[in-house]
């Protein structure tokens, strides 16, 4: 089986509302569709993570074409959980991803990020059916493979190995400046986000980052 890492841009012109919503509205940072169920009448049903002002997002997206419903919860935390009700059918590019996803022998796996005005997802399948999905793909949708190999399971998905507290923790030491050069947080800063004791924040960053390092040295052919 092969492993590939795409990228698919869209003019905002031609783009539909909602893609524009998820990927290039400036009050959304990132969007991550975490689970998603299609059926037999053609209502899609998706599970976002949203970082960002998920309730403007929320008040725009039913008056787009094709969007039935948004319900949010977690509202006011750093993340926002959104379920999406859309019908593909009535939005031309996203029935066209719908088909093109829908080849026999290929898999697309969650999660899909929509951020900086691009969609990034992976999938895993045989080189005919990913060949008929990219012949496939609407004309408005520009995209580029990263990564072509052999599927190779979790260590494709690197941050998939690491625990909730692992990756709270390096998110906020991102959002907190912890990794900026200099540095513009420390083990303190983390740990009063976490609401956990310093040593405890520190542990959290130092396992997930050996993960996240191993994972790395994996694919440039040291496995330790």
């Amino acid at each position: 089986m092969k492993y590939i890492q795409a990228v698919a841009r869209a003019d905002p012109e031609a783009a539909p509302p909602l893609f524009n919503l998820l990927a290039n509205a400036p009050e959304i940072d990132e969007a991550r569709v975490l689970d998603v169920n299609t059926t037999l009448d053609g209502v899609d049903n998706y599970l976002f993570a949203i970082d960002g002002d998920a309730k403007t997002f929320a008040e725009k997206a039913p008056e787009t074409v094709g969007v039935e419903s948004v319900e949010l919860t977690a509202i006011g935390e750093a993340t926002t959980y959104a379920m999406v009700v859309v019908r593909a059918l009535e939005t031309p590019m996203y029935d066209n991803i719908l088909r093109a996803s829908s080849q026999n022998g290929l898999i697309i796996r969650t999660p899909i990020v929509y951020r900086d005005g691009a969609m990034y997802g992976h999938g895993v399948g045989d080189p005919k059916p990913l060949q008929d999905a990219l012949d496939a793909v609407p004309p408005e949708l520009d995209i580029q493979f990263n990564v072509v190999g052999e599927f190779r399971g979790e260590r494709d998905v690197p941050s998939r190995t690491l625990s909730d507290r692992q990756r709270e923790a390096v998110e906020v030491a991102l959002d907190l400046g912890y990794y900026d050069q200099p540095r513009g947080a420390t083990h303190d800063d983390i740990a009063a986000e976490l609401g956990c004791a310093s040593a405890t924040a520190s542990d959290h960053l130092q396992k997930a980052e050996e993960k996240l390092v191993r994972a790395g040295m994996k694919d440039l052919g040291r496995d330790r």
